[in-house]
């Protein structure tokens, strides 16, 4: 197809004066579509980018607000005038200046009168010009203003030929450039706004820092930004709130693009024993309506837990550009956490972009802090220069009309009666010019310095007579103010006319002296215009915020049912009970899918599960589902990635990694490995290598461990043994391990502590009943420590051994006790829970277990009714744990669901209670320690 867009010619086509009435030539006119859109649309962009949306960089403003500025300065609507309606206003501008309508206008004008957009507002406003809270103004017919002191040091020297003008947009006028703006506008004001293809968003600073900063560059031109940043530390928002880092700051500083973190301000309050959380300032450009509005959509959605209301206490006392929104806790709410879960959802916390784009000329540029404020100070050394010469040839104008004066005053007799005599205002003028003065003269009228400058501008001569226009400015006044000239008066104003005339000539011989005289205005602004910084700088670097303060830390059981089911559920739920008790019903199981590991953490935990497979997952306390005591929990599948077989052996909780401390891993065949703690930190998605496993042997327990502390291994058949956690080398994570204990036919490792002389060994056998022996020392260092002295004190009963070996008796497996399956070591002060098959839950204080002897059977720890037999077990720190003497339920949620959890304790039975006789009984036969088997 041919690309020639060219109309074919109608052979029947006429002139334009043919009869036919059709188009005549030249009318239509064939374009390439594509070419035509290119040249239109960029025609439109550059108008956008230059007519609109970016602000020059000399004054900071767009030409919409320099407009208006312009014609409120037409009707002289000076700080010191009364104000007129904002229609009227809106009206000149958009007849004058701007070619759009009133309807654009009027809000540009709004925007420049609102203290919470503005940090320094251009409009002294009068009437109702909107809120904080979002309200729009009133109609302009209503509201009224005039300009602001800021904005008249802005339009200040205007008519002093300091800046350019063009013909405004219908050609009956001309408009300034750009405003001569000893006001730094462009960063005490910022500037948003989106253009084509690019946007800026410069935020508003405080004016004294800016002066510093200019005055900094003046100073030393050569200063780096980070010496900027000292005195110009970041930006001041109008609405205050506190910048989170100075990362941003530096960044956006440094290559003009950069976000900041922004959030509000507030304050903790106590009101009826009710925590409240008090908003005073909101981030910027926000509104107090909005952000209530979101704040009571996140109750109602109850994305955000422990808020009860939130109520408005804004007034009239209030300044404009603050609020004041009270938001209530209920009384269970953790303060710290509800606030950091409002700026993780709400308004309370928002992004601020930093883009340092201005128009340099009539091209957008992206622009440092260093060069924003260069060219401000490249610009107020035009406008000052500009003025300078202005003024110098006023003042030698005026004092060229004065000199004529002065020369006059001689003879004043004399000029009169030329004049009088004169048949015309011309002639007098001719007659004046021929007036001869000798130079002795002249220099006594004009001084010597007056005469000096003379002899400088026209020469030296003999005599000097009168120019045209100094003839013009005499001829021009009535002969009664010419005859009573004072001399004095006119000397005076020559001579001040002299002192002006140096002054300027001085400012224009070195720019050193214009910028001089910026570094003054910057003083004179900064006393008039000085207020205290609104919004604070924080040290803190923030991201995202960390999910752990949007968490309350407090202990929560972890419990893993055999099929792989898990859950956490608050502790303090929990009641403690007396030894013997049947306990509270604690999780939904049965014998087909028992409890297989129940432990105590934190919700700011990191949990490692490790499998059967010998690999090791990651996963936070938190983000466990929270259930019900009475739930099942939910599967672990959907929380890690298992493979199919793959099931979770073991669980340990670990609140920091860090290489001081390792893992020791013991498995069921009694190989044990050390691997430093710091190998597990990093666990990948899919989990990492833990331990080499053989065949048909599995994981059964993880300690952390110390340098220099000692473990016991205990085994189902009541074995123990005690060894150094040195003995085993550290290991890398895909190895086998060593021995740790040598096993009987059908015996199997069941547990593993870490022993301490100041703790006991509590072990616990199937059928309830169970013991706790002090571990003692270890080694031999009295004669008391002997196990075979008459007066031992027990630190023998767990003596330390080489690992590998057999170790000693710890508790005798008869039919009564039942295989041993679990052991911990516990102190006075702990608590322990017990957990059975069936999903009853006890806790019960360790001190309540009786302490007996080695190579005993033990007591009474929990009934066990209707073929129960104990799972597991778990110690409750004591620095962790505030026991609880009645029952407190909560409200959990499972799988994002509400669950009612169940308020009823079940009644103790009676006949649980401890029997004193039988337990006396048992502790009498067996209190007394047993020989050592198997040494």
């Amino acid at each position: 197809m041919s690309n020639d867009l060219t109309p074919p010619e109608d052979p029947n086509q006429g002139d334009s004066n043919s009869a036919s009435g059709g188009l005549s030539q030249g009318r239509i006119q064939a374009l390439d579509i594509r070419e035509e859109m290119r040249q239109s649309y960029l025609t439109y962009a550059m108008s956008v980018i230059v007519s609109r949306a970016l602000p020059d960089v000399r004054d900071g403003l767009k030409p919409a607000q320099r407009r208006i500025l312009v014609a409120m300065n037409d009707l002289n609507l000076g700080p010191n005038s009364g104000r007129v309606k904002c229609a009227k206003i809106s009206g000149d501008t958009s007849g004058n200046y701007h070619p759009h309508g009133e309807s654009v206008i009027y809000p540009t004008l709004v925007r420049m009168g609102q203290d919470w957009v503005m940090r320094e507002i251009l409009i002294d406003k009068q009437g109702n010009f909107g809120s904080i809270a979002g309200l729009g103004p009133a109609a302009m017919r209503y509201t009224e203003a005039r300009l602001s002191s800021a904005a008249s040091e802005m339009l200040d020297d205007l008519d002093h030929d300091t800046v350019d003008y063009v013909p405004t947009y219908d050609q009956r006028g001309e408009e300034p450039v750009v405003l001569p703006s000893r006001f730094p506008g462009l960063l005490v004001n910022g500037s948003q706004g989106i253009a084509v293809g690019m946007a800026t968003s410069i935020p508003p600073h405080n004016l004294s820092e800016v002066a510093d900063g200019v005055q900094l560059l003046i100073d030393n031109p050569e200063a780096s930004i980070d010496e900027i940043i000292n005195v110009l530390p970041g930006p001041d928002f109008p609405t205050g709130g506190v910048i989170c880092g100075r990362y941003g700051i530096r960044q956006g500083y440094l290559t003009g693009r950069s976000t900041l973190t922004l959030r509000a301000k507030v304050e903790f309050d106590t009101e009826k024993n009710t925590d409240v959380i008090v908003v005073r300032e909101i981030p910027y450009l926000d509104t107090r309506d909005r952000l209530k509005s979101k704040l009571e959509a996140l109750i109602k959605e109850d994305r955000v837990k422990g808020i009860s209301r939130v109520v408005d206490y804004t007034d009239r006392k209030t300044p404009s550009w603050q609020v004041r929104l009270h938001i209530y806790l209920k009384r269970d709410a953790d303060r710290e956490v509800v606030l950091n879960q409002l700026y993780k959802y709400s308004p309370l916390q928002t992004t601020v972009s930093v883009i340092l784009l201005a128009l340099v000329g009539s091209r957008p540029q992206t622009l440092n802090i260093k060069e924003l404020l260069q060219e401000f100070i490249r610009h107020r050394v035009t406008v000052i220069r500009r003025r300078t010469e202005f003024l110098l040839n006023e003042a030698r104008r005026r004092k060229h009309t004065i000199e004529g004066l002065l020369i006059a005053q001689i003879d004043i007799d004399k000029v009169i009666q030329t004049i009088r005599n004169s048949p015309s205002r011309a002639e007098a003028k001719i007659r004046l010019r021929e007036i001869e003065v000798p130079a002795e003269m002249v220099a006594r009228a004009l001084g010597q310095d007056g005469f000096e400058m003379l002899v400088l501008e026209i020469g030296e001569r003999e005599n000097y007579s009168l120019s045209a226009n100094q003839t013009e400015a005499i001829v021009s006044m009535q002969l009664g103010s010419l005859a009573n000239l004072e001399r004095e008066n006119l000397q005076g104003e020559h001579k001040q006319l002299l002192e002006n005339i140096a002054e300027h000539l001085r400012l224009l011989s070195d720019e050193d002296n214009i910028r001089a005289v910026i570094r003054e205005d910057m003083d004179t602004l900064k006393s008039k215009f000085s207020n205290p910084r609104r919004t604070e700088i924080s040290d803190e670097e923030l991201g995202d915020v960390d999910k752990d303060e949007l968490i309350t830390e407090e202990p929560m059981v972890v419990t893993i049912s055999q099929r792989g089911y898990v859950k956490r559920t608050p502790l303090s739920i929990y009641k403690a009970q007396n030894r013997g008790g049947k306990g509270v019903k604690g999780a939904k199981s049965d014998e087909e899918d028992p409890i297989e590991h129940l432990f105590v953490s934190s919700t700011h935990s990191y949990l490692l599960f490790f499998t059967n497979l010998g690999k090791v997952y990651w996963q936070k306390v938190y983000d466990l589902p929270l259930q019900a005591r009475t739930a099942k929990g939910r599967a672990l599948v959907n929380l890690l990635r298992l493979s199919d077989g793959e099931r979770v052996q073991d669980c340990i909780d670990v609140r920091e990694f860090d290489d001081e401390r390792s893992l020791l891993m013991a498995t069921r065949k009694g190989y044990i490995k050390k691997t430093l703690l710091s190998a597990y930190s990093r666990p990948m998605k899919g989990g990492i290598i833990a331990i080499k496993l053989e065949e048909d042997d599995s994981l059964i327990d993880v300690v952390k461990v110390s340098p220099g502390e000692n473990v016991v291994l205990s085994t189902s058949t009541g074995m123990a043994i005690r060894f150094s956690e040195a003995d085993a080398r550290a290991m890398g994570r895909n190895s086998r391990g060593v021995k740790g204990v040598s096993l009987s036919s059908g015996d199997e490792v069941v547990g593993m502590v870490v022993a301490s002389s100041e703790l006991s060994l509590l072990t616990v056998c199937r059928n309830g009943y169970g013991k706790r022996t002090p571990f003692g020392a270890g080694v031999v260092e009295t004669e008391e420590d002997d196990d075979s002295s008459p007066n031992s004190n027990g630190n023998m009963r767990y003596r330390l051994q080489r690992r590998g070996g057999k170790g000693l008796r710890d508790i005798k497996t008869t039919s009564r006790n039942g295989p041993v399956i679990g052991t911990l070591a516990v102190a006075d002060g702990d608590d322990v829970l017990l957990m059975s098959i069936q999903g009853k839950i006890q806790r019960i204080r360790a001190a309540d277990i009786s302490t007996i002897g080695r190579n005993t059977q033990g007591v009474t720890i929990m009934k066990m009714d209707g073929g129960d037999t104990l799972a597991s077990i778990a110690r409750i720190p004591e620095e962790v744990v505030e026991v609880e003497e009645e029952g407190v339920e909560a409200l959990a949620v499972s799988d994002g669901e509400n669950v009612s959890a169940d308020g009823s304790v079940p009644e103790v039975d009676s006949s649980s209670a401890t029997d004193s006789a039988t337990d006396s009984e048992d502790q009498a036969s067996n209190d007394v320690p047993g020989e050592p088997e198997n040494d």
